[in-house]
Order: C-alpha cells, then sequence, then structure tokens
C-alpha cells in the first residue's frame, strides 16, 4: 500500500527575527568569501589581519586584537601562524610588546587578499539598491557597537 503524500508548506518563522536573518545573510558573505580567498591560501581572519597590519605598520598583537574583537589566546596562533607562513614579522617595541609588520610575502598576499575582499564586497552590496548600502552599513555598525543595549 502506498503512503498517501500529504501537500504542507514549511513555514519558516524564524525568517522575520533580524538575528537569525543577519546570522544567516553573514553565513552566505563569509563562506563566498572563505572560499575565493582559498585562491590565496589566506582565511578570511588571517586575511583581516594583514590588511589591518599594513593600514598599521607596527601595531601590536593586542592592537589587531582589540580592533577586531578576537582575545589573546585566539591571537597568539593567528599571528604565530603568519610568523610561519612569512607573511608577517615582530620587531621588539618598548619592553614586552613586539611591533608587528608585513614581509614582502605578505605585502604581496595581502594586496591580492584586499582585490579579492573588495569584489566580495561589490558582489554582495549589487543585492541592495544603491541607496540603501550606506544606511545599511551604519546600521549594522551601530548593532555591531550595541554591546549590552536595549534588552
Amino acid at each position: 500500500m502506498a503512503k498517501e503524500q500529504i501537500d504542507t508548506v514549511f513555514h519558516d518563522v524564524f525568517a522575520d527575527r533580524l538575528g537569525y536573518v543577519l546570522r544567516r545573510a553573514s553565513g552566505v558573505m563569509m563562506g563566498a568569501l572563505g572560499g575565493a580567498l582559498a585562491r590565496v591560501e589566506l582565511r578570511p581572519v588571517e586575511a583581516t589581519i594583514l590588511i589591518l597590519i599594513g593600514a598599521n605598520p607596527g601595531s601590536s598583537q593586542s592592537d589587531v586584537g582589540r580592533v577586531l574583537g578576537i582575545k589573546r589566546a585566539n591571537m597568539v596562533p593567528l599571528i604565530a601562524g603568519l610568523i610561519t607562513k612569512d607573511l608577517i614579522k615582530k620587531s621588539p617595541a618598548d619592553g614586552r610588546s613586539h611591533a608587528l609588520s608585513l614581509t614582502d610575502q605578505g605585502i604581496a598576499r595581502r594586496d591580492a587578499a584586499d582585490a579579492i575582499m573588495l569584489e566580495h564586497e561589490r558582489r554582495f552590496e549589487a543585492f541592495l539598491a544603491p541607496e540603501l548600502a550606506e544606511p545599511l552599513r551604519a546600521a549594522l555598525a551601530r548593532l555591531a557597537a550595541a554591546d549590552g543595549g536595549p534588552a
């Protein structure tokens, strides 16, 4: 005896919840970015670190971690990995801190990653009406800064 097929519509009850939609959108964007950056053998976090150090030569590991919201314990292996790949180098700064800078190979990889990331941004921004991109960035920045905002 064949099973009777039930024709039902599945309702995504979370589709109108901001956090859910943000997480889904972020997952799509970060997945695509990860795939694109794989061409230059970098993960998104590594590319971001290279770009930040390139824009702020002499910055410390703590500076970079603070800007990216990465805990010290998680920054240590990230920086060590980039040093092992000969993309960044440390030099003594003051006391116990070290100044970070890009190696020649790091500059080349940073430039390639930055180009990939800019193209990635343009690709996803094209899904928005031109007049919506900047207000969306501003709204997302406010959300990101809301730490402990309205309950």
